[in-house]
């Protein structure tokens, strides 16, 4: 089975380059993930005495870090079976709140290549597979993880978000300038798109979300 990158093919790119790589702390890392130093019940204690806040899933962060980008892909991740974690992205809403722009997920989106055989995630799994086409700027890395780019987020978000946090989501995508995604261009990727399902409600999400949140313009 072949990984969502093969190793003869360009890396993707890292969106944040100074987060990289994990922190080094003299308890050996400022995230802890349940069974490696820690057990669950301890971090859960240790939660309440404020030493570290829950970042997704059995993750944790020391409450003297900050949470960002890196963080939050590197805890979402490891809800995600070894085996599979080569040949799927992070995706959709999962996506979005790696960026900060979306709440924490209740489950974790995976996206995959619809081409590309993939493991099955096991019962019970925190995580939910989608297969879909994956083009060669869909994907880069953030902390390392591969997620899918702000564009194919938002676009993901326009087509298959829920309706009570679509347009508040991709209004803060557009947002954020680190993204570098303007709503222009996912309307554009939308209306040049064929066979979308669901696409005159993706446009009129988007369009939505490009007016003023007062209705106005």
């Amino acid at each position: 089975m072949a990984p969502l990158h093969s190793a003869s093919a360009a890396a993707p790119p890292e969106r944040y380059p100074e987060a990289a790589h994990p922190p080094v702390t003299s308890t050996g890392g400022a995230l802890f993930h349940a069974g490696d130093i820690f057990t669950s019940a301890e971090l859960q204690a240790m939660r309440l005495e404020g030493l570290v806040h829950l970042v997704i899933g059995e993750s944790y962060l020391r409450s003297d870090f900050r949470e960002d980008p890196a963080t939050r892909s590197r805890a979402a991740v490891r809800s995600v079976p070894p085996s599979v974690r080569p040949r799927v992205a992070l995706g959709r809403s999962c996506a979005a709140w790696i960026y900060g722009c979306a709440p924490r997920p209740a489950v974790i989106s995976l996206v995959t290549d619809h081409r590309r055989r993939t493991t099955a995630l096991p019962p019970f799994s925190a995580a939910v597979m989608h297969q879909a086409a994956l083009g060669p700027f869909d994907v880069n890395t953030v902390g390392g993880v591969s997620v899918t780019t702000p564009l194919r987020t938002a676009l993901d978000i326009a087509v298959h978000g829920e309706d009570r946090d679509a347009v508040a989501i991709l209004r803060s995508i557009s947002r954020d300038r680190d993204l570098d995604c303007p709503l222009r261009l996912v309307e554009a990727a939308l209306v040049n798109a064929s066979r979308v399902p669901g696409k005159t409600r993706a446009l009129s999400r988007v369009r939505a979300a490009r007016r003023p949140p007062d209705g106005r313009g």
